[in-house]
């Protein structure tokens, strides 16, 4: 088992023990304040926290068992060991700029509940995610 799997093992433990105290915390303390019983906002929480821990846990866990030595695990590796292929960015896109704008008249008609507003920014938000996933697929003379 590598080291990254342990380690969301070891935080869903440590989730685990704190999920029972808290439990058992909630439930017999006597307050002014509380109603009596288990504060059940908390147990929901450190409950989705336990079973989040473990899935990536068991994730990571499956997955590790197919790969070699990892450059993290590798004591003589060095920083380029771990680089990996970061794909394409078009440097003079104007479309992220584009999708921000959109993004933006969509924040301020939902902000102030502007139902136009809020479907011109769905609109644009559409045709410029589009034309950013086309930019290069498309011929340049329809671009």
């Amino acid at each position: 088992m590598k080291p990254s799997a342990k380690t969301f093992y070891s935080i869903g433990a440590y989730i685990f023990i704190a999920l029972l105290l808290y439990a058992f915390g909630t439930a017999y303390m006597d307050n002014d304040a509380s109603m009596g019983g288990a504060e059940y906002v908390g147990i929901v929480a450190l409950t989705m926290s336990l079973l989040l821990c473990l899935m990536l846990g068991g994730y990571l866990h499956i997955t590790e068992r197919g790969t070699d030595v990892l450059p993290e695990d590798w004591e003589e590796a060095e920083v380029e060991d771990a680089a990996g292929i970061y794909g394409f960015f078009s440097p003079g896109s104007i479309w992220p700029f584009a999708m921000t704008c959109a993004i933006g008249i969509l924040g301020y008609g939902l902000a102030f509940y502007f139902l136009w507003m809020i479907v011109l920014g769905l609109v644009m938000l559409a045709w410029s995610a589009t034309m950013l996933s086309l930019q290069y697929g498309l011929p340049k003379e329809k671009h």
